[in-house]
């Protein structure tokens, strides 16, 4: 994972690697050994098909800002991942599963994508080298479609493939290259940096901003609101500017779900989403997962529950219960656990009693999570208290009635109570 200041050289000292930088890199080995189980739950299956590709691939190798020692670069977290997750998946299975796994690790500088052939040759994967460990050297753009079209034949009915696009700031993956491979790769998934710190002291009318935003395939209009007039008038012009623009984004993406959260800088580099793209709840649920476990990562500015963007809606008529920042920053921690379960709890009626003969909680869930920071076991709590509370009931296909939190499943219908409460 690169930043333009990266630079690497054969011979050369390895670039420092910051703590935010880290992050991403936990995250990304989190995420693919969780997620990379779930997809494995068949005890018949025998062989697994996976893609993966870092579209700003680096130099493969760091030196810590603080401790000097060596750090991999997101090409290793990524095969490294892979062989955690195989390991875990395999260590109590009678039928073994064969991992059938590709990379493609894409790097547009020479020089630095020298030094990832060398350190992967160091590392003894030069053996691989063009027969699953793909290295290209170039634009990832102009990779894309050979990306694409192997992903296609090596996985043809799913086409199971991961993309971390960890680009230079904010305009080199335009959002029109994300919906085609979206489309083309019906089991792809996305995981996208955008600096939104840097593009927000930067942004303006200028015809600077506009081209950028044109390149990134986005409007130069934020909800019928130039970007100077948003700044001028609005005291949290910097949240407005953010929900706009991570709608405008998302929707041109093309995704069906998706995670809008910060990861934070200690080190004045400035917060940036790390965005995840896919079209499946349950991957969406993984990296939410993900969220929660590395709360000292991530913040969202935003609300609980499920319309976590709702007071950035009607700006500049803020209430001043939500101009405190303390209201705004919602880290992932405890007290924010707590807070989701309970505006879960307020909410989540409202939704459940025009369905008198119930919804599942599986397809609520769907619905309603791309508009919550909460997990689906975070759902599961806040149905979980209704239940013990009378609000709603909770039965399974074959009418066993849930007691609590730990028995609902995907299936299970959640069914509003006939005696019911007013929920202010």
């Amino acid at each position: 994972m690169t930043e333009r200041h990266y630079g690497w050289s054969l011979g050369g000292t390895p670039p420092k690697i910051h703590q935010h930088s880290i992050a991403k890199h936990e995250v990304l080995r989190a995420y693919l050994t969780a997620y990379l189980q779930t997809l494995i739950s068949s005890p018949f299956q025998d062989r697994f098909r996976l893609t993966l590709v870092d579209g700003f691939a680096g130099g493969g190798i760091y030196c810590h800002e603080t401790s000097r020692e060596e750090v991999l670069g997101s090409p290793f977290v990524m095969l490294e991942a892979a062989k955690e997750a195989e390991f875990l998946i395999n260590r109590e299975r009678k039928k073994q599963v064969r991992f059938d796994l590709s990379y493609f690790f894409v790097e547009a500088d020479n020089a630095t994508a020298g030094v990832l052939r060398q350190e992967l040759a160091r590392r003894d994967y030069s053996p691989l080298f063009d027969q699953s460990i793909f290295v290209r050297n170039g634009r990832f753009q102009d990779y894309a479609s050979e990306i694409i079209a192997y992903i296609r034949k090596h996985s043809q009915r799913a086409a199971r493939a991961i993309f971390l696009l960890d680009q230079y700031g904010y305009s080199e993956v335009p959002t029109d290259l994300i919906r085609n491979i979206l489309l083309s790769l019906p089991g792809a998934e996305i995981i996208l940096t955008f600096a939104v710190d840097s593009f927000l002291n930067f942004a303006s009318d200028l015809p600077a901003t506009k081209k950028v935003l044109r390149q990134i395939g986005l409007p130069d209009v934020l909800r019928g609101r130039s970007i100077d007039e948003i700044k001028q008038s609005d005291p949290l012009w910097r949240l407005y500017i953010q929900s706009c623009l991570y709608q405008d984004l998302v929707d041109k993406c093309g995704a069906a779900y998706y995670t809008p959260f910060f990861i934070r800088s200690s080190n004045g580099h400035g917060d940036y989403w790390l965005i995840h793209l896919s079209q499946h709840p349950r991957a969406r649920d993984v990296m939410t997962r993900v969220h929660w476990d590395k709360n000292n990562h991530f913040i969202h500015y935003g609300a609980a529950g499920l319309d976590m963007f709702h007071m950035l809606g009607y700006v500049p008529q803020y209430d001043t219960a939500y101009t405190g920042q303390s209201e705004l920053d919602f880290c992932f921690d405890d007290p924010a656990r707590k807070k989701s379960v309970d505006t879960l709890k307020n909410q989540i009626p409202h939704l459940i009693y025009p369905h008198l003969d119930g919804i599942s909680f599986g397809k609520f869930f769907a619905h309603t999570c791309n508009n919550s920071p909460a997990s689906a076991q975070i759902y599961r709590e806040a149905v979980g208290a209704l239940i013990l509370e009378k609000d709603v009931h909770v039965v399974n296909p074959n009418g066993v009635i849930r007691r609590s939190a730990a028995q609902i499943h995907d299936n299970d219908q959640i069914i509003p109570s006939r005696q019911r409460k007013l929920f202010q």
